[in-house]
Formats: structure tokens, sequence, C-alpha cells
């Protein structure tokens, strides 16, 4: 169940429309909370920028985005330069929840959201990211057998109302402007799922799962 009475919330995501991707339809839920929303790459691509900030408004939210390397050949990054893009980032206060990527990723696969999901559990745990409990984007894809779609045993789970995917959809589609073809518009989540924390060590634990 998701708690309407939490008020900071911060979301932080590698890329400009995975905010709305994973979480969009969670955060149009809940107009009560206060989100600021991290996008750790694409701050001087104007085009993605300008759609963000505007995805902003409609969230009724406020953020930032940085400019970690995003380019094609998606080579690997130092932990440590990924967590400080992180921290230089958010707004140096207690949130009440975390929402980011899942160290997994959540489709196979993109290494710059595994890369960001790692690292924010990790600061977490460090205490440098102070936060209630965090939740990591809950998706798979059947090893590309279809569309990423929400875990349904994740510990947050729930379907959009038609009404709020819509909106979410229109999103993707009409203000970030993929086609409707594309596979973004077409992965575009009815249900959205999470993987609740509020043990940064049990957290920790999900990375040592995963062989990277």
């Amino acid at each position: 169940m998701i708690r309407s009475s939490l008020k900071n919330v911060a979301v932080i995501v590698a890329h400009p429309d995975d905010e709305t991707l994973w979480a969009g339809g969670t955060i149009l839920s809940h107009p009560a909370w206060k989100c600021f929303i991290v996008c750790l790459s694409r701050q001087n691509d104007t085009d993605r920028a300008t759609k963000f900030y505007k995805t902003l408004n409609i969230l009724k939210s406020e953020g930032i985005m940085g400019d970690l390397d995003d380019g094609p050949d998606q080579k690997a990054l130092n932990e440590k330069e990924v967590q400080r893009v992180i921290m230089e980032l958010m707004p140096q206060k207690h949130f009440d929840l975390v929402i980011s990527h899942n160290p997994a990723g959540e489709y196979t696969r993109h290494l710059r959201h595994e890369e960001v999901g790692k690292a924010v559990i990790k600061l977490w745990q460090s205490g440098k990211i102070s936060a209630n409990e965090l939740w990591a984007f809950a998706y798979q894809d059947g090893n590309k057998a279809y569309y990423p779609m929400a875990v349904l045993n994740a510990t947050v789970y729930h379907t959009l109302t038609k009404r709020i995917w819509l909106r979410k959809y229109s999103l993707m589609t009409e203000l970030y402007g993929f086609d409707k073809n594309s596979w973004e518009a077409e992965t575009t989540p009815r249900a959205e799922a999470f993987w609740q924390f509020t043990d940064p060590v049990e957290a920790k634990q999900l990375i040592n799962k995963i062989k990277m």
C-alpha cells in the first residue's frame, strides 16, 4: 500500500523520461507528495532538458539535471563518480522516501540504470542520503521476451487508473515526443511496482544478489 501521508520524496533517475516511465503514475496519484526529481544526465541536451522541466511542472515537482556521461558506447562509469554527481544534485535534507532504479535495471539491459540504482543504495547505507525508506523500481522483460512490465509480487504494486495512465502516456508521447509505435510508448506500464526497503542493509543485499 502506498501511504499518501508521505510528504518529502526524492526520485533519482538516469535519464529524462525515466521519472515518468517507471514512476510517473505514482507521482501523479499522490499530489500531496513534495517530490524532488534528480535526473543525472542530459543537462546540456536542450531538447530533452526542456521537456524534462516541462514534465516537472505537470508532475507538480521540483527537480534538477546533471550531465553524467551518457554516450552511445555506454562505458562503465566509476562508482564514486556516480555517487559524487548524485550528492552534488541532491538537496541536503531528510526525505521520507527515495525512489530510484533497481541495480538490476528495468529491462535487458541499461548500464546507467544499474549504476544509478547501485549508487543510491550505497549512499543510503552510508548515511549520505537520509531517508526513512527506499523504493527500487520493480520491472522485468523476460530477457527481452516482452516489453518491461511491473513485477506482480513486488512489495508495492498498483494498477494505474485509466485517467492516470492516459496522463502518463501523454507525457511520453505528446511532451517527450515518442512516437506511438516506439519502444518507449509501447512500454509505458499500466501498473507500477517497487521493491520497498526500510533497512539499508536489506537494500544492500539486493546488490549482493545481482551478478553484474
